[in-house]
């Protein structure tokens, strides 16, 4: 005993190093600064990310336009390449759909197709508000996520919320890195681990769902573009952190309702691999946990570039999706009432909520289903309060059949579509129940 107690010790003090310390604090510093903090550049107050993206985008357009179209051909013909395209039922409609995404992107770059399609505020705006800053934006903010994320922030943040994460969500302390690499990364980065987690026997089918449906919501580049669609970015950290608490209050709550509440707490291995249950020394043993992340990442060049290759697949996967499925879903929204009578679902609910403008809202709420994207499109002439409150939902409603469902799909997790748009509509119930006093407290004149 007295040797292992010695091994111990002595693999502990092994961590405890200077260049691990400095690469915990550091790193996770200049990424967190990058993400979270406001800076004023040329009279323009915002996040770091945002200025770099906003300066990239001043590139000469015929770059820009070169980049999406190199972009949208990887991303159309890459299901095709590694033979994922059939996989499914879900794989063969989504990579359908980056194929129309292609064809539409070259349509708008090279100025050829219907006139409907070049109005302001179809093709041109979906080019130029989503297509454009997305296609800089996730690239460059998966290059300062390998700051955040990869040198032991997160295993440190999810030591110390062991003890809230048991009670509140009925999951292991380990998923707070799963919400937390959402957040800052991405769903699809959330999701990589929950699956890989869920495999190693270390989530139940109950927990891997309540972490794929509850926190693999959009990342906070993602939300950069949401608010600057919505000229939101003057309160950019209230939008960031009441998105964070609401999305978490509303999944407290999902997980009490049916589908997730009746899933098997079983493993996919059988017995498992519970987590290790640390009752004391909390702070000690996640400082431990993240030095020893630290000790063991990856050179700093060598993050950067693996995580510069994951956003660029990404950027692929998802570009020429948001062109179909949001032209498509503006088309609709636009030309066809089914968007109307969908929100008229929602509608009691933003009436008596007295929300303004409550029937755009309702339609937003509706055709967030689609795409993550297309609720701020609807409201970027609402009120202050409206925008803000759509802002939220696109972020805690979670799920959309653009990239997060079908991303849910590809994954072991057993759940079905039916029960994901169930869940969906549970979280934009309660999502507008819970977000518009705050909306009102906070905003309203």
């Amino acid at each position: 005993m007295a040797v292992d107690n010695m091994k111990d010790t002595s693999t502990e003090q092994s961590y405890i190093k200077m260049k691990n310390i400095f690469k915990l604090v550091f790193y996770s510093f200049v990424g967190a600064f990058v993400f979270f903090i406001p800076v004023t550049i040329n009279g323009k107050s915002s996040i770091m990310l945002d200025h770099i993206v906003s300066f990239l985008k001043g590139m000469p357009p015929l770059l820009l336009h070169v980049y999406i179209m190199i972009i949208l051909v990887l991303g159309a013909f890459y299901p095709f390449v590694n033979k994922t395209w059939n996989k499914t039922i879900t794989s063969i409609i989504m990579s359908f759909f980056k194929i129309i995404g292609l064809i539409l992107g070259l349509m708008l770059i090279f100025n050829v197709g219907p006139a409907w399609m070049f109005q302001e505020d179809m093709g041109p705006f979906i080019l130029n508000a989503l297509i454009t800053p997305v296609s800089i934006l996730v690239p460059v903010g998966a290059l300062f996520l390998a700051l955040l994320v990869g040198y032991g922030l997160l295993e440190f943040i999810g030591i110390l919320m062991q003890p809230i994460m048991r009670p509140l969500f009925r999951t292991p302390g380990r998923s707070a890195i799963d919400a937390v690499a959402s957040f800052v990364g991405s769903y699809s980065i959330g999701l990589l681990v929950t699956n890989r987690i869920y495999n190693e026997g270390k989530y139940t089918d109950k927990e891997a769902a309540i972490v794929a449906t509850g926190f693999s919501t959009v990342s906070v580049t993602f939300m950069v573009v949401i608010a600057n669609t919505l000229n939101i970015m003057s309160i950019w950290n209230f939008y960031f952190w009441s998105s964070l608490v609401i999305t978490f209050v509303v999944t407290m709550i999902t997980i009490r309702m049916w589908p997730l509440n009746k899933m098997a707490d079983t493993y996919v291995t059988g017995e498992g691999d519970p987590e290790r249950i640390i009752k004391k020394d909390r702070v000690k043993e996640a400082w431990k946990e993240a030095l020893k992340v630290a000790d063991e990442s990856e050179p700093l060049h060598r993050y950067i570039f693996v995580s510069l290759k994951e956003g660029f697949q990404m950027v692929m996967s998802i570009l020429p999706t948001i062109l179909s499925v949001g032209l498509l879903g503006l088309v609709l929204a636009t030309y066809t009432p089914i968007f109307e009578y969908l929100g008229y679902v929602f509608y009691p609910i933003t009436y008596v909520l007295k929300i303004p403008e409550p029937l755009l809202a309702a339609k937003a709420s509706a055709i967030s289903i689609t795409e993550i994207f297309l609720p701020s499109l609807l409201a970027v002439e609402a009120p202050l309060v409206t925008k803000y409150i759509v802002a939220v939902l696109s972020v805690s409603s979670i799920l959309f059949f653009s990239a997060s469902i079908p991303s849910v799909l590809a994954t072991d997790i057993p759940i079905s579509v039916p029960k994901l748009v169930i869940i969906w509509f549970f979280r934009v119930i309660l999502t507008l129940i819970i977000v518009t006093p705050v909306a009102f407290l906070f905003l309203a004149d």
